[in-house]
This record gives structure tokens, C-alpha cells and sequence, in this order.
């Protein structure tokens, strides 16, 4: 089966997971995005005309403007997306899923050109099925990924959890820590989440999965679950 799961783990442990996006939903945002430009454009053209060379010069202008910048500005000032992609649940991120600086956006979109040849995108298509992460060659050069922001992060399940009340009393920053630590589990890479119950053996008494279990049970406990 094919995963579209991306994952990278930033400082502190916490790992961060996206779905990548395929060809598909991005060649529907861009056809939204190509017939937004167009429309503008074509009203610019007919508010032109009457001002004769001036005109056309400035429509020239304006046409070179939209055409390389529109995606840049919009990537960068509205999260990654132009309306095309907001339209599709989608949105351009660099490769550790911060959001696009204007250098990244830049390169990404000045590659169109590239991924055109020879017609259409032709290996611009190639790339993206070319690779897991579904980048085109502009992608790869900026490091960028499409990714979906319509998959929200789930909060920790605790319905599941069967509380256990702690051995010894503990601290009201203590009893937030264990909270804190079930909601966030999901954040945090597996080997994180047995690296922080190993220091709170001495609450827990287990060990590697054990005290990661029971850390999320001791949570719950102070989450009033029962």
C-alpha cells in the first residue's frame, strides 16, 4: 500500500506527522489558481486597451507580476497557500514542516519553468511519481512538500485508559506534568516517551513501555477518568 505518512522529529522529541499530497489534488488547485490569474488578467486587459501601447505595456507588466509572484506571496503570507490550494485542503511547508520562507517560495515557483518541459509539466509529473514524497523538480530544489491540512492532530484517546492513582503524592506541577505527558504522547517518538518515564521510575516503577503506560494511566487518573 502506498503511505503517504510523512514524520520528522524536531528538538525535544516531539514528532510531527503529515500526509503528503499526489498529482491529482495538486493539478486541481493549480487549474483553480490558473483560472483565477486568468480572469484577472482578462479584466486587466479589457481596463488597458483604451490607453493604447501604454496600455499593453503595463498589461505586460502586470502579467509578469502575477504570473511569478502570485503563488510566491500567497505561499508565504497565507500559510503555504494560494486559493487553489486552500480550496483543496493543501498547503506548500519546507521538508521539516515549517512554514515556506520567501527564498523557498521563490525557488520552488521560479522551477516552474523546468518542470514544464517538455509541455504541460511533463516532468514535473515525473518527479512527483518518482519519488515517496511526491516532489517536483522546484520541490526538491527548495526542499518544500505539499502536504494536506485538512488531517487534523487527534488529542490523546483516554476513554481506553484505565486510571491508576499515583503510588505517592505528588506536586500540583508534578500532577500537570502527567497530563500533560498523555496529551502530548502522540507528539513524541516513541523512544522520547521512554526516555521521560525512565526518569520518572521512581513514580511509575516500570520500566521502557511499562512506565510509558503507566505515566498515561496516572494521567488519566488526575483527569478525573475512572
Amino acid at each position: 500500500m502506498l503511505d503517504t505518512s510523512y514524520r520528522v522529529e524536531i528538538p525535544g522529541g516531539i514528532e510531527l506527522e503529515a500526509q503528503v499530497v499526489g498529482p491529482v489534488p495538486r493539478f486541481l488547485a493549480f487549474s483553480i489558481d490558473f483560472i483565477i490569474r486568468g480572469i484577472f488578467l482578462f479584466i486587466a486587459s479589457l481596463v488597458s486597451i483604451p490607453f493604447g501601447q501604454l496600455g499593453i505595456g503595463f498589461w505586460l507588466i502586470l502579467l509578469f507580476l502575477v504570473e511569478w509572484f502570485y503563488p510566491v506571496l500567497f505561499e508565504v503570507f497565507r500559510n503555504g497557500q494560494t486559493p487553489g490550494k486552500k480550496a483543496l485542503g493543501i498547503s506548500v511547508v519546507q521538508d521539516d514542516l515549517t512554514p515556506v520562507s520567501f527564498g523557498t517560495s521563490l525557488v520552488r515557483n521560479l522551477l516552474r519553468t523546468a518542470d514544464f518541459l517538455p509541455f504541460f509539466y511533463l516532468f514535473g509529473l515525473i518527479t512527483m511519481v518518482s519519488n515517496s514524497r511526491f516532489q517536483r523538480l522546484g520541490d526538491l530544489a527548495a526542499g518544500t512538500l505539499v502536504i494536506s491540512v485538512r488531517e487534523s492532530s487527534k488529542p490523546a484517546t483516554i476513554d481506553n485508559i484505565t486510571a491508576l492513582a499515583p503510588s505517592t503524592s505528588l506536586l500540583k506541577i508534578e500532577q500537570t506534568a502527567m497530563v500533560d505527558f498523555l496529551h502530548r504522547s502522540q507528539q513524541l517518538s516513541h523512544p522520547r516517551q521512554q526516555e521521560l518515564a525512565s526518569i520518572l521510575d521512581g513514580v511509575t516503577h516500570g520500566k521502557n513501555d511499562d512506565g510509558v503506560d503507566q505515566l498515561h494511566r496516572i494521567g488519566a487518573w488526575f483527569l478525573g477518568v475512572k
